[in-house]
């Protein structure tokens, strides 16, 4: 072989080595990006793409409009802090250990934003997430402590305490754009998380927005008044009705009571500033005064508390859905749009008005759903609508897939990749639930249940022993437990056999149950002898 031959063979293969360099680094680069939305207490009936009518948000239903909307989306454990364990881990609360807002998380543990930094990605995430501890698996971290305030939040960036000045939805909205225009690596993919404390309770609006919906009179839910009858002890001794366990002060904002009694909301405007205290004050003593000076009663009353609720409550959502059009509006402008997976969502759902309630915990429906909706111009559909039984259990594993990052065995949920691309109707035809935080505020009753496409089984325990169920087709309200009843008595047994296979197959039992029943009494004792210890110290003091 003479030298011009062995020059020629080395070029080319100098040229198959750079293009194989070429075409790895494309491929790195084209890991899709993941941005994920998360509300807090969101319920699906105040999204519009779902069609109830109670409100406009845009800017979400862009996501439904261009990608796809999930109808069945549920959760595993309907509050705040295990919801997000759930979701980091794709393990249920009895497994991830964090079954109620009392007890520890351990971040030590793994979770996918872990998986994916350590494969490449640049990971963040930016505003609440409710679990004590310096948050794992994230390259930048600004949490807020705790639930945080609406108005002047402090924040933990990166673990190191600092006060703002504003609104917390738009400093979180803003946080989320500074670090995407500014702080990335753009030459990695990213995972973002994006979570926002609103609509948590007690639902303060944004100075710009105190005053919509004032034209607007609201009717509540067919069942606002519901006396329970066709239900269960749980819902009757549960304490999260509007017309009577919603405080004036803390969650109706005001000042002085319908009986001229302070209600203590004037410690609240404390961390206002003297512009939004101004603002807030213009804004609600008129009603306030409107409201005493009608001496409304018995129903009447009950509506005027409802249309309280729900207008701050749709108030603080339409904060949410500008900040979601102002950071996909940026996906836009800066060409990641295509490449970008985005995902919103609530931990949970969340109940306005039906059957007389707000808050969650819950398995039945207003609370176990949960808004999701998805764009990936690569592989969803424009339009797109998915009715299947998905839960927040399956986000970990559906996100490592898309990263191409192998899914670990001890995740319990499922990718549903291939669902909402359209290449698959095969799916899990029942899912499992379980609630833990009792006794505790609201006093909803400790549950675990299964529910199919069409019926509902659940078995309250703890200080009570009862079963209910539901046909949602017949019943989509659930007003009517139909357990015991002998035209259900083959669906009853099936769902019982289904239980058992569920609880099974996710290495649940009533051993679990009694287990974490000690550790919440553990933690309620310890509680008490502290405030005993402190109460004590004062009058010595």
């Amino acid at each position: 072989m003479n030298l011009r031959s062995l020059n020629s063979i080395t070029l080319i293969l100098l040229g198959l080595i750079l293009f194989s360099c070429e075409t790895s680094e494309k491929e790195k680069q084209q890991k899709p990006n993941i941005l994920f939305i998360m509300s807090d207490d969101h319920a699906y009936q105040a999204v519009s793409a779902y069609g109830h009518g109670l409100n406009k948000t845009p800017n979400i239903d862009r996501l439904a409009e261009e990608g796809a909307v999930f109808t069945r989306a549920t959760v595993t454990n309907s509050i705040c802090a295990p919801s997000r364990a759930v979701l980091l881990t794709g393990k249920h609360s009895f497994i991830n250990g964090k079954v109620d807002n009392v007890q520890p998380f351990n971040w030590d543990q793994d979770n996918f934003p872990k998986l994916m930094q350590a494969n490449g990605y640049q990971t963040a995430m930016i505003g609440k997430i409710h679990l004590d501890g310096l948050p794992q698996g994230f390259d930048f971290s600004m949490v807020l402590p705790g639930q945080g305030h609406y108005y002047n939040p402090d924040f933990l960036i990166n673990g190191e305490r600092k006060r703002f000045e504003g609104y917390c939805t738009e400093i979180i909205t803003e946080t989320m754009l500074d670090w995407l225009k500014n702080k990335r690596d753009p030459n990695k993919p990213f995972c973002a998380l994006y979570h926002q404390k609103a609509p948590h309770r007690n639902w303060k609006p944004a100075p710009k927005y105190l005053t919509l919906y004032d034209d607007v009179t609201f009717d509540p839910p067919a069942n606002y008044f519901d006396d329970y009858e066709g239900m269960g002890t749980a819902a009757k001794e549960q304490e999260m009705q509007i017309d009577g366990h919603a405080r004036w002060g803390h969650d109706f904002k005001m000042l002085v009571d319908p009986d001229g009694n302070p209600t203590g909301f004037e410690n609240e405007l404390k961390r206002f500033n003297e512009k939004q205290k101004e603002d807030w004050l213009a804004a609600y003593t008129p009603k306030n005064e409107a409201m005493k000076a009608a001496k409304l009663e018995g129903k009447e009353l009950g509506l005027w508390k409802f249309n309280r609720y729900i207008k701050d409550y749709l108030r603080t959502i339409k904060s949410v859905d500008d900040g979601v059009g102002e950071v996909l509006d940026y996906l836009d402008e800066a060409g990641l749009a295509e490449n970008t997976i985005v995902v919103y969502t609530s931990d949970q759902g969340f109940y306005l008005g039906e059957h007389g309630w707000f808050d969650k915990r819950f398995m039945y429906e207003e609370s176990f759903r949960t808004p999701l909706l998805m764009r990936y111009p690569k592989e969803i559909e424009a339009g797109t609508k998915i009715d299947k039984l998905v839960q927040n259990l399956d986000f970990a594993p559906t996100f490592l897939d898309y990263a191409g990052i192998e899914i670990p065995e001890e995740m319990q949920g499922e990718s549903f990749r291939e669902l909402v691309g359209g290449k698959t109707e095969e799916w899990r035809d029942a899912v499992y639930y379980t609630y833990y935080e009792y006794p505790s505020v609201h006093m909803v009753k400790r549950h675990y249940g299964v529910a199919t496409e069409r019926y509902k089984l659940m078995h309250f325990y703890y200080d009570i022993d009862e079963w209910e169920m539901y046909d949602l087709e017949t019943d989509p309200s659930e007003m009517q437990n139909v357990y015991g009843n002998p035209e259900y008595a083959e669906i009853q047994k099936e769902l019982h056999s289904r239980l058992e296979e569920l609880r099974e197959y996710y290495g649940d039992s009533d051993e679990n149950n009694e287990k974490f029943k000690k550790a919440y009494l553990n933690h309620q004792e310890k509680r008490r002898k502290e405030q005993e210890a402190r109460q004590a110290a004062q009058k010595n003091n």
